[in-house]
């Protein structure tokens, strides 16, 4: 089986590590596709500085796949377009979301392979039934197509355990190049860690944290492990997260600071107790109090408020924000202006000429 490689720009700056947004799908109030504003999303992130986007993922919701809707090749598309409209010397990590059983998945690759994407983020959702010898062939068939982008979806957030063996061989499959762990659980996060050090491909991998509940943790903490005597560190050098799809500017600006720390600089210590700031934020956008039943539509919320999006209608009619999420956006916004990017947006929105 052949492996297509990834290029080698994208590569670097995959491992050099940096912001990622899992980009959201713009609605009119009729469901129908808003691409002038699905257009302006992926202006408005590239405008922030941000090293990579990802469609096509659960903030982009699962059901632009249904038949009827069949959104997931336009938007696919559209994001390709504005990508290459802006573009600059600087590389550009195009990951599209990849789900379902080995022959959906397949031909979603090979969609997101025509449109130019770089990598597929492969998820292991919806596929309980696969065993782990299964999930590693289905890992493979995705790889042969397009280079890959693994991901941990741990049970706390909907997802199911896949042990250290599991990722030991997963991190053989000779184009993965990355993984994104929805670090949730500790153990489980190990494992994956674990699996990526004792492994002869930990060079190649770039880690990646999903885990909305301590981004800034997890992005300032060096995982250390002995192997044959050797201690090996890996780090989790940037993130694909559906929160850094809202106050973006401000994500890339904390992502350069937690890479100008040095090792034991007191400004680590700061650092943590903003991160603190950022998961009371991501609580209230992410509906944590309600088991994330209102994510899609606190981060659609946010991006009304801003005038990126017209209204934070979702595909799911059940996609609604739960009881007391509303005052909940407005204190944490209040709480921590320093985290938002108001200002930066309306400056993006006139230049645009777009009516917030």
């Amino acid at each position: 089986m052949k492996f297509p490689e990834l290029d080698n720009t994208i590569l670097k700056a995959l491992q050099a590590g940096t912001v990622i947004p899992a980009h959201p799908l713009a609605l009119k109030e009729d469901l129908k596709l808003d691409e002038r504003r699905q257009r302006l999303l992926t202006q408005y992130y590239i405008a922030s500085g941000v090293g990579g986007l990802a469609v096509g993922v659960h903030t982009t919701q699962f059901e632009i796949r249904k038949s009827g809707i069949d959104l997931l090749e336009p938007v696919l598309k559209i994001t390709v377009e504005e990508i290459e409209k802006s573009a600059s010397n600087q590389p550009f990590i195009k990951v599209a979301g990849v789900v379902g059983q080995t022959s959906q998945a397949s031909r979603e690759a090979e969609t997101a392979k025509r449109l130019g994407y770089d990598l597929a983020l492969v998820s292991m959702g919806g596929l309980n039934e696969y065993s782990e010898d299964q999930l590693i062939e289905h890992s493979r068939t995705v790889a042969s197509i397009i280079p890959v982008f693994g991901f941990y979806l741990q049970p706390a957030v909907g997802g199911r355990v896949l042990s250290y063996d599991f990722w030991r061989r997963f991190v053989e499959i000779p184009n993965v190049y990355a993984i994104k762990v929805a670090a949730f659980n500790r153990y489980q996060t190990l494992d994956v860690l674990r699996a990526v050090c004792d492994s002869d491909s930990r060079e190649r991998i770039a880690l990646y944290t999903g885990n909305d509940d301590n981004i800034v943790a997890d992005l300032v903490t060096p995982f250390r492990f002995t192997v044959n005597g050797k201690v090996i560190e890996k780090k989790f050098v940037g993130g694909l997260l559906g929160h850094w799809a809202v106050w973006t500017k401000s994500a890339v600006e904390l992502l350069h600071k937690i890479k100008m720390q040095k090792p034991n600089d007191e400004g680590i210590q700061k650092l943590l107790s903003e991160g603190v700031k950022i998961t009371d934020m991501n609580a209230a956008i992410f509906d944590a109090a309600n088991s994330f039943h209102g994510c899609i539509p606190g981060i659609h919320e946010v991006l009304r408020r801003q005038g990126l999006l017209e209204g934070r209608w979702c595909l799911n009619p059940k996609e609604q924000l739960s009881g007391g999420q509303m005052e909940e956006i407005d204190r944490v916004i209040q709480s921590y202006p320093e985290y938002t990017d108001d200002k930066f947006v309306k400056e993006f929105l006139e230049k645009w000429n777009v009516n917030a």
